[in-house]
C-alpha cells in the first residue's frame, strides 16, 4: 500500500483482495468527539474527489469515524485502526487524535489524486482496499521546528506547513518567532518590538562566508490575531503550536527595538539595528530587573496566545563577552552569589523556569541551559549532538532529541559543490532514515525521558518558499517514519523498502505542490543563482561547524 509512515501492521479482508467503493452516495457518520475530523474529511477528501461526504448515519456506504477506549487501552491515544470490509469503513482511535491520524492514512489509501484540492477526473471512481490497518506512534513528541526569524514566511506559508506536517503525522510545530534578525510575533506592550525589531535594511545571501548581499529590507510579524489563526489551524490538526521567544542570546532584534534591554555600560545600544547577516552576536540581553520585567509582559501576552503545556526560551549560543566587561552584570553576579557568567545565564533561565512553572506552564531550551546547572523543571531540546540531552535525561529531565548531526535540515543534502546552498554536515535521504532518537547510554528508564524528536528548520540560506520546500523535503518524510514507526536499529532499517514507497509518496508531494529535491539531485532551476545573477561562491561548506553561521 506504499504507507508514509510505515503502519505497525496492515492485512487484507480478503485473500483475493477487493476494494470498498466510495461515491455520492456516500455518508460520513461521525462519532462523539470527531465532528473535527469529519470537518477535515469534507474539506479536503471532498474537495479532492468532488464526494460531498455529508452526515449520515446507517445506510449501505458509508465511513464511520469513531473514539474507541478500547482501541486507546491496547494502542494508546493516538493509536489507531482502520477497516475496510464489505459492510463500511471504519476508522476508530483511541482518541479524536488517533481518528485524525486514521483519517491521514484513509487519504493515502485513495491515491496520490486526493492531496489535490479539485478533481483532476471528475469522471473517476474512488475506492479503498479491503484491508485492516493497526497503527500507534512510537514518539509522542514528533515535532518540526521553523525558523521564521531569519527569513520570515507569511501566514499562509506557515498554514501549508502545518497540512504538511498534518499528512505525515506529526504534531509538534515549534514556531521560532524571535533571533538577532527579527522579532516575528505582535507584543502590544511593547510595539516597537515589531515596529523596528521585524525589519532589517538588508541581508546576507548565502552563506556567511559569501560577500553577496540583497539590498533591500527584508521583515514581517504576525499580528496576534494571525497567531490566534495559526494556532487554532493547527489545533484542528491535532498539533501544538510551541513558541519560541529567545532569550538571554540571539535577541539583537529586541535590543535594537528597545536599547534599554541591552548592556548600555558596555556598548552604546542606540546605534544597534536588526542584525543583516548571520552567525553568533556577542550584543545580549543585560541581566537586570528592567530586563526580566519587560520579557515577564512578553511572556504574559504570549501565554494568552498559545496554549502549549512548554514554552521554549531558546537559551543557546549567549556570548557572555559583555557581562564580563560589565560592571552591572558583575555587581548582579556578586549580589546573587554566582560563580560566574555561565551561573548567570542559569539565573535568568531558573527565573523564566518558576514564572512559567507558577502559570502551569513549563520551560524548554536548547541544551546550552544545562551549563551553570540547569532549571528544576526544565526540559530539554538536545541540539549540540546526543550530549546534552544524555545528561539530562540521567539528571531526570524530559528531552527532546534534535541532534544537528542528523536532522538539521538546512544542512545539505549531497557531497559537492551541486547543492544550491552547500552548508553544513551532508545529511542524505538515507541518512535521516537511520537517525535514532534514543541513544544506547541510556537505561529503560532514562530512555522514558526522550519525550520524541524533531527536525528543525533554520533558515538563513532559504529565501523563500521553494528553498524551504527544498531542503526539507523528501528528508522529512524519512523523520517522520522514525519519530512515528517502531523501525529496528538503525543499521537493520530497510531503506530500500522505504524508497519503493517513497516512489508514490512523491507523487501525493506533487499533488501538494511541494518542490522537493528529486532523488537524482537538483534540478537546473533550483540552483538558482544570487540576485545579481553573480555565480560567486556563496560560502564554502563549514563542516563541524554550527547551525547559525
Amino acid at each position: 500500500m506504499d504507507l508514509i509512515p510505515d503502519p505497525l501492521r496492515a492485512w487484507p479482508v480478503l485473500r483475493a483482495g477487493g476494494t470498498y467503493p466510495l461515491d455520492e452516495e456516500t455518508v460520513v457518520e461521525a462519532g462523539p468527539g470527531t465532528e473535527g475530523v469529519a470537518r477535515w474529511l469534507r474539506t479536503t477528501v471532498g474537495a479532492a474527489t468532488g464526494l460531498p461526504l455529508p452526515e449520515g448515519a446507517g445506510g449501505d456506504n458509508r465511513i464511520v469515524l469513531a473514539v474507541s477506549p478500547g482501541i486507546g487501552r491496547e494502542l494508546g491515544p493516538e493509536g489507531y485502526r482502520i477497516t475496510a470490509d464489505a459492510d463500511a469503513v471504519r476508522v476508530e482511535g483511541g482518541s479524536a487524535a488517533g481518528v485524525f491520524w486514521a483519517a491521514q492514512t484513509f487519504r493515502q489509501l485513495l491515491g496520490p489524486d486526493a492531496y489535490r484540492r479539485s478533481p483532476v477526473d471528475p469522471g473517476r471512481e474512488w475506492s479503498v482496499p479491503m484491508t485492516v490497518i493497526e497503527d500507534a506512534p512510537r514518539f509522542a513528541w514528533r515535532g518540526m521546528m521553523l525558523d521564521v526569524a531569519r527569513h520570515f514566511m507569511p501566514k499562509d506559508g506557515v498554514l501549508r506547513y502545518l497540512d504538511l506536517l498534518a499528512a505525515h503525522k506529526l504534531n509538534v510545530f515549534h514556531f521560532h518567532l524571535t533571533d538577532d534578525q527579527g522579532w516575528r510575533v505582535e507584543i502590544k506592550r511593547h510595539p516597537r518590538l515589531t515596529e523596528v525589531g521585524a525589519w532589517r535594511p538588508r541581508t546576507k545571501w548565502g552563506h556567511r562566508a559569501s560577500e553577496l548581499w540583497e539590498e533591500k529590507p527584508h521583515g514581517g510579524y504576525y499580528t496576534q490575531d494571525d497567531i490566534r489563526e495559526i494556532v487554532a489551524y493547527a489545533a484542528e490538526r491535532h498539533i501544538t503550536v510551541v513558541p519560541e521567544i529567545d532569550i538571554p542570546g540571539h535577541s539583537q532584534a529586541a535590543v535594537a527595538a528597545y536599547p534599554e534591554l541591552g548592556n548600555t555600560d558596555v556598548i552604546d545600544t542606540t546605534s544597534l539595528t536588526v542584525w543583516d547577516t548571520w552567525g553568533i552576536t556577542a550584543n545580549v540581553l543585560a541581566p537586570t530587573d528592567n530586563t526580566l520585567r519587560f520579557y515577564e509582559d512578553v511572556f504574559e501576552e504570549l501565554l494568552g496566545l498559545f496554549p502549549s503545556t512548554f514554552i521554549h526560551i531558546g537559551g543557546d549560543e549567549c556570548l557572555k563577552d559583555q557581562w564580563k566587561e560589565s560592571p552591572a552584570a558583575q555587581a548582579r553576579i556578586a549580589e546573587l552569589g554566582l560563580s560566574g557568567e555561565d551561573e548567570l545565564q542559569s539565573w535568568f533561565i531558573r527565573h523564566f523556569d518558576r514564572w512559567l512553572t507558577e502559570r502551569g506552564r513549563r520551560l524548554i531550551g536548547w541544551d546550552e541551559i544545562l551549563e551553570g546547572g540547569l532549571a528544576p523543571g526544565a526540559a530539554v531540546s538536545s541540539w549540540r549532538g546526543y550530549a546534552g540531552g544524555i545528561a539530562a535525561a540521567k539528571a531526570g529531565h524530559d528531552v527532546v532529541m534534535c541532534p544537528e548531526q542528523q536532522v538539521y535540515l538546512d544542512h545539505r543534502q549531497a557531497p559537492g559543490e551541486d547543492e544550491p546552498m552547500p552548508i553544513g554536515y551532508v545529511r542524505t535521504l538515507e541518512d535521516v532514515y537511520r537517525f535514532e532518537p534514543v541513544p544506547p547510554q541510556l537505561t529503560e528508564e532514562e530512555a522514558a525521558r526522550v519525550l520524541g524528536t524533531q527536525a528543525n528548520v533554520w533558515t538563513e540560506v532559504m529565501q523563500d518558499r521553494s528553498r524551504v520546500d527544498y531542503q526539507v523535503f523528501p528528508r522529512l518524510a524519512a523523520f517522520a517514519e522514525v519519530a512515528w514507526s517502531p523501525l529496528p536499529a538503525p543499521a537493520e532499517r530497510d531503506f530500500a523498502d522505504f524508497e519503493q514507497r517513497m516512489a508514490e509518496h512523491y507523487r501525493r508531494l506533487d499533488a501538494l505542490g511541494v518542490e522537493y529535491r528529486p532523488p537524482g539531485g537538483p534540478l537546473p532551476w533550483q540552483r538558482r543563482p544570487a540576485p545579481d545573477g553573480n555565480s560567486a561562491r556563496l560560502g564554502r561548506p563549514i563542516e563541524g561547524a554550527p547551525p547559525n553561521v
